[in-house]
C-alpha cells in the first residue's frame, strides 16, 4: 500500500510542477529537479522522507516505498 501511495504522489507532483513551469514560471522546474534528486537519493541510502511521513500518517508498509 505504501508503494502506491508514493507512486501517486510523486507522480502528482511532477505532473503539477510540469503545469506550474509551464504556465506560471519557469523557477518550478527546480521542484521537479528536487524531486528527482530525493529519487536518486532514496535509491542509494535507502531512506525517503515521503515514506517516512506516510508511515507516521498510519499507511500499511506493505510495499517497497521508496525503493523502487
Amino acid at each position: 500500500m505504501l508503494n502506491t501511495y508514493f507512486r501517486v504522489i510523486v507522480g502528482t507532483m511532477v505532473l503539477l510542477s510540469v503545469v506550474l513551469t509551464v504556465y506560471v514560471n519557469p523557477n518550478w522546474m527546480w521542484f521537479t529537479v528536487f524531486i528527482g534528486v530525493n529519487l536518486i537519493q532514496s535509491a542509494f541510502t535507502k531512506w525517503c522522507l515521503l515514506e517516512t511521513i506516510l508511515i507516521k500518517l498510519g499507511v500499511k508498509k506493505t510495499g517497497a516505498g521508496c525503493s523502487l
